[in-house]
C-alpha cells in the first residue's frame, strides 16, 4: 500500500508531501490541479522513463520518493 509520496522540483511541483490513509483515497480538482502529475511522478517510481523535462523550471534536479507498507507491515521506501 502507498503510504507517503513526496515531490520536490517536479513539474511545477516546487515541495510536496502527501499522506495516503489506508482505504480508499481520492484525487479531485479542478483541470490543470496536478492530479496527472502526481500519477506520472508514481509512474516513474514503478519503472517508468525518466525525461529531463519533468525537473522543475531554475532547478538542477528533482527528488520523487515514495514509501510503501508491505504484507508483514515492514516499510519500503523507493526513490527516484
Amino acid at each position: 500500500m502507498l503510504v507517503e509520496l513526496r515531490l520536490e522540483n517536479y513539474a511545477v511541483i516546487d515541495n510536496l508531501a502527501i499522506e495516503f490513509a489506508p482505504g480508499l483515497n481520492l484525487l479531485t480538482g479542478e483541470t490543470g490541479a496536478g492530479k496527472s502529475i502526481l500519477i506520472d511522478a508514481l509512474a516513474l517510481l514503478l519503472g517508468d522513463k525518466a525525461s529531463p523535462d519533468v525537473i522543475r523550471t531554475g532547478a538542477d534536479r528533482a527528488l520523487i520518493s515514495a514509501v510503501f507498507e508491505v504484507e508483514s507491515g515492514a516499510e519500503k521506501i523507493v526513490g527516484f
